[in-house]
């Protein structure tokens, strides 16, 4: 198991999550397997469960991402999840440009555990989803603590406001898959 201590943007403050820890549970012929851990949880919004599907915007609340650059070094894919079990993917040419949705079957399973001292969201993402060949990753999340207050987390922040997009957030890696 791979585990990352995200860092929140210094802009965007969290009010009570203490830490962020986002771990890849593992990778094999069928699925990816992702978990988010949130330490003093408490206040979070949690979006209402609306069953599993494609839906835009889930940054807008709480939800976890991850970025998983390609080969070439420029082309890279983004991962949406949200506790709502809503998911959205995209594929773009080089930063910020060429967005269209990437193709994913079946459904990512997402599942949120709420609790008072920490709380875990898991994540499984097709592995046929995935670049065949990738380079480095990002593991995201945006927090929403209510009254408009949201904090973003990432492995790194290198500019003045949060964007996860930005090639020097990706600087965690995949292991090789399970049985290959």
């Amino acid at each position: 198991m791979q585990t990352y201590d995200l860092v929140p943007h210094p802009a965007d403050l969290p009010n009570g999550v203490s830490a962020v820890r986002a771990s890849i549970v593992g990778c094999d012929a069928h699925w990816l397997r992702l978990r988010w851990r949130i330490e003093r949880p408490e206040g979070l919004i949690i979006p209402p469960f609306a069953g599993k599907g494609r839906a835009d915007e889930l940054w807008k609340t709480t939800c976890f991402e991850l970025f998983c650059l390609e080969a070439d070094g420029r082309s890279y894919c983004e991962f949406n999840l949200s506790p709502s079990e809503r998911w959205a993917a995209y594929d773009f040419d080089t930063y910020r440009a060429g967005m269209r949705e990437r193709p994913v079957m079946p459904d990512p399973v997402c599942t949120y555990r709420a609790g008072r001292v920490f709380s875990i969201f898991d994540a499984a993402i097709p592995s046929a989803a995935l670049p065949a060949q990738q380079g480095a990753i990002n593991l995201a999340c945006v927090l929403d603590e209510g009254n408009g207050d949201r904090s973003f987390w990432a492995l790194a922040h290198p500019g003045a406001r949060a964007d996860f997009h930005d090639p020097a957030c990706f600087t965690g890696q995949l292991a090789a898959r399970e049985g290959s």
